[in-house]
């Protein structure tokens, strides 16, 4: 039987609606970090417009789900600090540990041996079970429990690459801040009802659905990009995905050409949603990019890629017509300068009009537009 066909604007506007940019009333900051699989956090300001520009409301409670630990900040996929849902971290983690990336030996060479990380990870154990230590407290305390004194110079690092196999391996999650100082304690303690990892197969059989539940159909190399930049083996990635087309759970789909993977679940939906003349404004590193990532041509134009992805990992603020990027924005003060890739995509203006209100109201002021066209 042929697999049932979509377009991409079907996709696209699906996608919006399933990523909660129609701002469904009823739902709160940890429904929003949940459906989309997790919010990259690296920039505080931008997780928090993330889940505001999706609620009806406008408002997000980040630092308020973090202290009620519903919400969990860690280094997650890709390697950058993500929030998660904190009933859910554990299967996230899964997957990233189970790529073993701490083992590959250009990782050993720039930062420790697998017999290092071992000391290292009992010793983060050791250290962290009921305890808030500071970068720096902890880690005084991983070199005197390991004797590892070479490596105070990565673990002291504020780009946390030692630090990361133990945040996939569940000994290490942050706390909440001191100040402007970052903490870190044990998720096995921080966490009410934490159960640990549970095995790869059993994680992707939760977190695969929901990554396509927000950004499919996509194939597995989009999965894999999205997880962990493409590391995951094959093999596994094939057993993951063809286990749960045999449980019903998954659907090869054809979209315009491309075969790839839907959830059962959402064709009907897929197949009839259609674009609705949307316009969003969507902040810095806003999941409706990195979910299928910036060099999805479905989405972004590939020559406009280099305003979307720039120098130093920044994604850009993006304006957001029926499921593709159709510009940028910058906000300095109460002037919001948005710039606009061509007429052909230029979004209406009333709707627009209503978005930067919508903008304004997550960013705590009122703005004033000016557009122009690149």
């Amino acid at each position: 039987m042929s697999p049932t066909a979509l377009t991409w604007p079907n996709v696209l506007s699906w996608r919006m609606e399933r990523q909660l940019l129609d701002r469904p009333g009823g739902l709160d900051t940890v429904d929003v970090v949940r459906r989309l699989g997790g919010v990259q956090a690296q920039v505080a300001s931008s997780a928090a417009q993330a889940v505001a520009v999706r609620t009806a409301s406008g408002r997000a409670e980040v630092p308020e789900r973090l202290a009620d630990r519903s919400l969990v900040k860690t280094w997650a996929q890709r390697g950058t600090l993500h929030l998660l849902p904190a009933d859910e971290a554990g299967a996230y983690l899964s997957l990233l540990a189970a790529a073993r990336f701490w083992e590959k030996p250009s990782w050993q060479r720039s930062f420790a041996t697998t017999e290092q990380i071992a000391k290292l990870g009992e010793a983060v154990d050791h250290a962290l079970r009921d305890a808030v230590l500071t970068r720096e407290e902890l880690a005084a305390a991983i070199i005197e429990h390991s004797g590892e004194v070479e490596l105070g110079k990565h673990l002291a690092s504020g780009w946390g690459a030692l630090l990361k196999p133990f945040a996939w391996q569940g000994l290490l999650c942050n706390a909440l801040s001191d100040g402007n100082r970052v903490t870190f304690t044990s998720p096995a303690t921080w966490l009410p009802g934490w159960k640990g990892l549970p095995e790869p197969d059993v994680a992707a059989a939760h977190v695969v659905p929901a990554y396509l539940g927000a950004y499919g159909p996509a194939g597995m190399a989009s999965f894999d990009q999205w997880l962990l930049r493409g590391v995951t083996k094959k093999p596994v990635l094939r057993r993951w995905f063809g286990d749960l087309v045999e449980a019903g759970t998954l659907t090869e789909v054809d979209v315009e050409g491309e075969r790839l993977h839907a959830r059962t679940a959402d064709l009907d939906e897929l197949a009839s949603t259609r674009p609705a003349g949307r316009v969003r404004l969507l902040p810095a590193f806003d999941q409706y990019v990195l979910g299928p990532g910036t060099s999805d041509k479905q989405i972004i134009e590939p020559a406009r890629r280099p305003l979307i992805s720039k120098a130093a990992g920044w994604i850009s603020p993006v304006v957001v017509v029926d499921g593709r990027v159709a510009g940028t924005w910058t906000a300095d003060g109460e002037t919001l300068a948005i710039e606009l890739f061509g007429e052909e995509r230029a979004p209406n203006r009333d709707a627009l009009d209503a978005e930067v209100e919508v903008l304004g109201k997550a960013l705590g002021r009122p703005l004033a537009p000016t557009l122009r066209t690149i």
